[in-house]
């Protein structure tokens, strides 16, 4: 399975750039340089994850991108308190990030079964190949 082929890798990768590109002219280099980061994980590790051979190495790297994706959030909400972040942009990437957990959630799901003849939709429905 190509990671380029999966909403939840498309809609993290989306992400990742929106914040990279609005903080670019950030002075704060500390909190960019996190809040880049943790946002730059997700789809990073959701790619490393999904092209593994292993079910339990793919697992581990989804699992990942949902922590980094619970990092994102708390920068966020943080961005917002210190009023780096508009509120509506923040609430807006919040909305996304949970999108992209619940898909998260969903592949992990395929990996759990064991049954790579199985495989699901971004949403953890089931389907045949």
């Amino acid at each position: 399975m190509k990671c380029e082929k999966l909403d939840v890798w498309k809609k993290s990768a989306a992400l990742s750039a929106e914040i990279y590109l609005y903080f670019r002219n950030a002075k704060d280099y500390g909190f960019k340089d996190q809040i880049t980061r943790s946002g730059l994980s997700i789809p990073s590790n959701i790619a490393e994850g999904v092209e593994r051979v292993s079910d339990k190495e793919s697992y581990r790297f989804l699992d990942i991108a949902q922590g980094s994706a619970a990092e994102l959030k708390t920068q966020i909400f943080i961005g917002m308190k210190i009023d780096y972040i508009e509120k509506d942009q923040g609430f807006c990437w919040i909305a996304e990030l949970e999108d992209i957990g619940k898909m998260i959630v969903g592949l992990k799901k395929r990996y759990l079964s064991n049954d790579k003849r199985q495989t699901t939709n971004d949403e953890g429905e089931a389907t045949h190949a």
